[in-house]
């Protein structure tokens, strides 16, 4: 076949344009192998994420998950992207304080019982009988409001107020002291407690159990539902 004058020409601009093309190609097949080990590096502290329309932003961080790119936002969140749309990430030289965490509230107190005489007396037998130490309290305040040497002009004697025949039944050879006169009227408390509910068993402490089961309840003595109702209202403060 006859060549043309500029057929030799015309050959080696196809070869140039095709070695050409091979490179491009090549380089585009290195870059499509670079980019997922450059997506799987370590993120850096900060970031900046270089978008393929040529916008940035500023995350925290990145992850691949799957065919996908995780950017973690510095204000918190997450946004979720095709790596695709992303063309580069860089070191963010600019530096943003962390935010500071906000500050846990540590719950509220609970509120100590008040100050008050033998209180730590109370505690202790309070504890050991099972019986609320502020029921007791209350008690010892309706009783003889802490007075270790009250009397009633029924015969009641001490901080809790215990008749003859309960100071012998726990054998309290002095009622007017303070720690056996609380540890028998405890005790005694505690065993109204264990028959009857809170306020009946108040109310046989003040007027004994036997008109308790008379009346089926609180007797109608007004002292005694006075008493009752005292007591419960110092206990639940």
């Amino acid at each position: 076949m006859r060549r043309g004058p500029n057929g030799d020409e015309g050959r080696r601009g196809e070869a140039a344009g095709f070695a050409a093309r091979s490179f491009v190609g090549r380089s585009f097949l290195s870059l499509v192998s670079f980019v997922p080990v450059f997506l799987i590096a370590a993120p850096a502290r900060a970031e900046l994420v270089f978008f393929q329309t040529g916008r940035t932003l500023s995350v925290k961080s990145h992850r691949v998950d799957g065919d996908s790119l995780v950017l973690t936002l510095r204000s918190g969140g997450e946004i979720v992207c095709e790596a695709s749309i992303v063309a580069r990430f860089a070191a963010d030289e600019v530096p943003y304080p962390e935010p500071e965490p906000e500050p846990v509230a540590a719950p509220p107190a609970r509120p100590s019982s008040p100050a008050v005489p033998f209180g730590e007396l109370i505690d202790k037998v309070a504890a050991e009988q099972g019986v609320p130490p502020k029921l007791v309290r209350a008690v010892i305040q309706v009783e003889s409001a802490y007075n270790e040497r009250a009397r009633s002009p029924k015969g009641a004697m001490g901080l809790m107020q215990l008749m003859p025949a309960t100071a012998r039944q726990y054998a309290v050879a002095d009622p007017y002291d303070p720690a056996t006169n609380i540890e028998a009227g405890i005790r005694h408390l505690k065993s109204l407690l264990q028959r009857l509910p809170v306020a009946l068993a108040l109310a046989a402490y003040n007027a004994g159990e036997a008109a308790v089961q008379r009346f089926n309840g609180i007797p109608p003595y007004p002292e005694t539902r006075n008493y009752v109702s005292r007591i419960l209202t110092l206990a639940n403060r």
